[in-house]
């Protein structure tokens, strides 16, 4: 820990932050990713089918 000088606690707090930010930021987008599949299921499930995307 010497080698990142006087500052050293400092920057590993910022890693450390920077790194739980990351995590909060993954685990919110799983559970959304998770619940927006459950809602299209059940729309599908009801017989609302996807719309044709292609114009014709």
């Amino acid at each position: 820990m010497s080698g990142l000088g006087p500052h050293a606690a400092f920057i590993l707090a910022s890693y450390g932050a920077a790194a739980l930010v990351l995590g909060s930021l993954i685990v919110a987008i799983l559970r959304d990713h998770r619940a927006q599949a459950r809602a299209l299921a059940a729309l599908e499930q009801r017989g609302a089918g996807r719309r044709d995307r292609s114009g014709a």
